[in-house]
């Protein structure tokens, strides 16, 4: 994850303060969501004067895209062997998701994204930027196969689209399960139960047949 800040020294007074900012507003919309999160509130939550705030980053709405700039630190899925795309991603995403301050962005995001639409496409913006495009490696790393190029219907971007947005609902609908409304025998499951469990179905998403 990122923190929004620009070159500059990070032991530095003015990158500390920002650090100090983002952590409470990632508290603090993670808490309140983000309509009722303010920026005098935010500030009170890491002791500063809500005009720094402002200086800093301007709004509520800046703030929050800051807050929420997530590095998803993909693998390299096109260095992968290719039967174990799935499971690396599965490992991958709980590890975020395990992992203070990702896991706080990202469920950030969830918890709020159904109400709110600027949210949501936050959230869109994410996995556009990150997941397709390591699918674009995958798929040009690999011999195409006939179901693949046949479900494209001659449009490579829309089936890498499609399978960007498969992928997205199982990694998003297991995160909003398990982290944000805590189903019960989703937290029971280990790590290892997932993986059995959601691998196969992320590995025919990533380069399996998908129609």
């Amino acid at each position: 994850m990122t923190d929004g800040l620009p070159d500059q020294d990070s032991g530095s007074k003015s990158a500390r303060t920002r650090r100090a900012i983002l952590a409470a507003a990632r508290s603090a919309f993670a808490r309140q969501g983000y309509d009722a999160a303010t920026i005098r509130g935010i500030a009170a939550g890491c002791g500063v004067d809500p005009a720094l705030v402002i200086r800093y980053f301007g709004n509520t709405a800046a703030l929050f895209a800051a807050a929420t700039d997530i590095d998803l630190h993909l693998p390299q899925l096109d260095a992968l062997p290719a039967d174990k795309v799935g499971e690396a991603l599965v490992h991958h995403f709980l590890s975020l998701w395990d992992n203070a301050p990702s896991a706080v962005a990202l469920i950030t995001l969830l918890r709020t994204s159904t109400s709110n639409a600027a949210v949501a496409a936050r959230i869109r913006e994410v996995f556009a930027a990150q997941v397709m495009p390591a699918l674009q490696l995958l798929d040009a790393g690999r011999a195409v196969p006939a179901h693949a190029a046949e479900a494209s219907s001659g449009s490579p971007s829309g089936d890498l689209a499609r399978r960007s947005g498969l992928l997205a609902s199982q990694l998003l609908g297991l995160a909003l399960c398990r982290y944000v409304l805590e189903i019960p025998p989703l937290v029971a499951m280990s790590r290892d139960e997932i993986v059995r469990a959601y691998a196969p179905t992320l590995q025919r998403y990533a380069s399996g047949a998908i129609d």
